[in-house]
């Protein structure tokens, strides 16, 4: 078995390190990840890779960069190659940085029958950007998604923790000076206490 703490990253997402900053959890962030990893006997750690990645990435400005998954890897003594592979399969991993509100508008055939291709298109005008992109100013970025299992609120989207669904063009707007107002970066480990109105949610 390789070790975790190999040299190479020949299987990065991105194998230029030049210019990231290096990464090590907060004091905060490794004691929660420690608490997770009580979850599970100690041959099971893996079990806790996805939660810990959620809180590298809110640790990281919103993004896991190479470092910040390498740090998850040592803290769970497995190999680089295992956190890799898991953060470039989910669309809620972002593998570079991203705005400080990230809006994640779903197009799949449902909500795409409820108009979301003119909610993004609304958006992307609304910010001045298409979707993929970042504001200037890094306050939003944009992305049009595959299925968040919420046809039920058709159209929607996802900003963190949050499903905001039974979309209209005047929520969207409403949400998105919300969220102009909002000191703190969304991040998909915000805890919720109660349903906000028009739908909205805790993710899965």
């Amino acid at each position: 078995m390789l070790e975790p703490h190999m040299d190479r990253h020949d299987a990065t997402p991105d194998n230029s390190n030049g210019g990231i900053t290096p990464f090590t959890f907060s004091g905060p962030a490794l004691a929660e990840c420690r608490e997770l990893m009580t979850h599970y006997p100690g041959e099971f750690s893996k079990s806790a890779l996805i939660p810990i990645l959620h809180i590298a990435q809110a640790d990281n400005d919103g993004w896991l960069s190479v470092p910040a998954m390498d740090a998850v890897a040592n803290l769970l003594g497995i190999q680089y190659i295992e956190v890799y592979e898991v953060a470039t399969f989910y669309s809620m991993f972002h593998l570079e940085p991203v705005g400080k509100h990230v809006l994640d508008v779903c197009e799949t055939a449902p909500c795409m029958l409820r108009g979301s291709d003119d909610l993004i298109e609304h958006i992307e005008k609304r910010l001045g950007i298409k979707a993929g992109q970042t504001t200037p100013d890094g306050m939003f970025t944009l992305r049009a998604v595959q299925c968040l299992g919420s046809c039920g609120g058709a159209p929607m989207l996802q900003c963190g923790a949050k499903y905001h669904e039974h979309l209209t063009i005047e929520k969207v707007d409403q949400l998105i000076e919300q969220l102009r107002g909002k000191e703190t970066r969304t991040n998909y480990t915000d805890h919720i206490d109660t349903p906000a109105e028009n739908g909205t949610t805790a993710s899965a």
